[in-house]
């Protein structure tokens, strides 16, 4: 059985259920297991499309279990954990990309006299701009370098000699 159907599927295609029709539901994520496999290249274009015909060919638990039945099971550990601080760092990016150069700029401008020509806010603003998305991508660098600093490389084997008789 795929990994990607769900335990009530696998449970319900045990022998004393096989015959149990099955839901539309059922029949839905089984094509989803299907595109998984599809997208991960486990099965071809070819395979994937048959396989659909048979899905919604499917009547009981026990047809759609075969259908996936033989499809490989994904590599364990081969797709990372997903961040669940990604969208919460995106947002700080945001706001250091757009909105605290823009508060810095508005602080930047002088007071003086008057308003400032919208020369001088454009100058500042551009300035400041460049100046806080050069520092962004100096970090982003900086921190990338230290990532692969820190992953340790298994050690480079000595070369191969010749084998002389």
């Amino acid at each position: 059985m795929m990994a990607g159907l769900s335990d009530e599927v696998a449970a319900a295609a045990t022998p004393g259920r096989c015959r149990l029709r099955a839901s539309h539901a059922d029949r839905e994520q089984a094509i989803g297991a299907l595109k998984v496999a599809f997208v991960e290249g486990r099965l071809t274009e070819d395979e994937f499309d048959a396989r659909l015909g048979q899905v919604h060919a499917s009547r009981t638990y026990a047809e759609l279990a075969e259908v996936t039945a033989d499809i490989p099971a994904r590599p364990t550990g081969s797709q990372p954990a997903r961040d669940p601080w990604r969208a919460t760092k995106l947002a700080w990016r945001a706001v250091y990309a757009i909105i605290l150069p823009a508060i810095v700029t508005l602080i930047l401008l002088p007071g003086g006299r008057g308003n400032p020509s919208m020369r001088v806010v454009i100058t500042t603003a551009v300035v400041t701009y460049l100046l806080f998305w050069l520092a962004g991508v100096s970090v982003m660098v900086y921190s990338r370098q230290e990532k692969r600093r820190r992953r340790e490389l298994p050690p480079r084997s000595a070369p191969a000699q010749a084998h002389r008789p």
